[in-house]
């Protein structure tokens, strides 16, 4: 019977004796640099997700408020003051349950131009939102739509979460408080100005 003393060219022992990146304290190693390069690139992962964690929402919000205001200004009978689906006949069917009877009261003075008035002020939120342009004050805007909407026109439904106007009014707050700081003419008129000085 031979010991390892009788074999000195034997490489076959143990494998956390061999050279450095074999056996298990190499593999140790290798999983922590494996391990330090997936965390390096989470944490910028992270940072470049928070970064434009907004965009989206932006990016809704403005698709559908320019939608919402093109397909009023292109609805003939929407900006009329009577008929069926008309803004007049919408706003004198919520009045007596809407939360703000007034509001509803101020539209059907002249229902034409209210419907007018929130059309176009829905496409001004939308392209501002957008093109980050006057962020907060496109957020404030369609925030105040929003607001106006779900006090008047959703103001009845039951359970309140199956209104819409709600949510927007909601998803509106974010951009309010936090801007578009990312891909949009408000950054770029920032730097631009700092660039001047």
């Amino acid at each position: 019977m031979t010991g390892r003393a009788d074999r000195p060219n034997d490489t076959t022992g143990d494998p956390a004796d061999g050279p450095a990146g074999t056996g298990e304290s190499g593999r140790r190693a290798e999983r922590k640099a494996r391990f330090a390069t997936w965390e390096a690139a989470f944490v910028r992962w992270k940072a470049v997700a928070s970064r434009y964690a907004l965009l989206p929402l932006r990016l809704f919000l403005g698709i559908t408020f320019v939608y919402a205001g093109l397909d009023k200004l292109t609805d003939a009978s929407f900006l009329a003051d009577t008929g069926s689906g008309s803004i007049g006949e919408t706003m004198r069917g919520v009045r007596d349950i809407s939360a703000i009877p007034g509001l509803v009261d101020l539209a059907l003075k002249d229902p034409s131009a209210f419907g007018y008035a929130i059309s176009f002020g829905e496409l001004a939120v939308g392209i501002g939102t957008l093109l980050g342009l006057y962020a907060r004050v496109a957020a404030l805007g369609g925030a105040l739509i929003s607001l106006s909407l779900w006090l008047t026109v959703s103001w009845q439904v039951s359970p309140y979460y199956l209104g819409n106007d709600l949510v927007y009014l909601m998803a509106w707050l974010p951009l309010l408080l936090a801007g578009a700081s990312v891909l949009s003419l408000d950054t770029f008129l920032a730097d631009r100005r700092r660039r001047i000085r």
